[in-house]
């Protein structure tokens, strides 16, 4: 077990990839049903292409262009959304209450999520949730302090231990 900061230490002397790696983080909580939402200081590194639901959308989607990670909507907007559920419901992009991508301000959520907003639940039959927590390149600082609100966020009494690793290194256990 170490400390966050030597094991970030220990995590970046594994890279060797060609790529900037995802810095995942594993956390064993003590029950199933943790689940939340939470922003990360720095962000997660990764760029994600959000956009807003509207008509002109609606028909790119028919014809099967779907160039968008996130999808947000306005309540309003979702009758006419269900006729494109059947394409966007499997790849997991049908905004819905749950996740937070539907709202009356559309705006705000498309910034929040690009801020490097996350959400994060336990597995269906285990306690454990799998999170990225940042991109190899981030300096120790960003990393341990996306860390450390990624912890509070789930709540430290909750937490029986945590992984770090990233996309191609082994696991390093680190304490709460």
């Amino acid at each position: 077990m170490y400390p966050i900061g030597n094991g970030i230490e220990i995590l970046k002397k594994f890279k060797n990839g060609n790529f900037d790696e995802t810095v995942e983080l594993h956390v064993n909580v003590k029950e199933k049903g943790v689940a939340g939402q939470m922003t990360l200081p720095h962000g997660t590194g990764k760029k994600l292409r959000i956009k807003i639901a509207d008509e002109i959308l609606i028909s790119e989607i028919e014809k099967g262009k779907i160039d968008f990670d996130i999808l947000v909507a306005t309540p309003e907007i979702m009758p006419r959304l269900a006729k494109v559920a059947k394409i966007l419901g499997p790849r997991g992009l049908m905004p819905n209450p749950k996740a937070g991508t539907i709202s009356d301000k559309p705006e705000a959520v498309v910034e929040k999520l690009s801020k490097g907003q996350v959400s994060f639940k336990t597995e269906a039959q285990n306690p454990i949730i799998h999170m990225s927590v940042g991109k190899l390149s981030f300096d120790e600082s960003k990393l341990s302090e996306n860390i450390k609100a990624a912890i509070s966020a789930i709540g430290a009494g909750k937490i029986e231990n945590i992984t770090l690793k990233s996309t191609m290194s082994p696991a390093i256990k680190i304490q709460v």
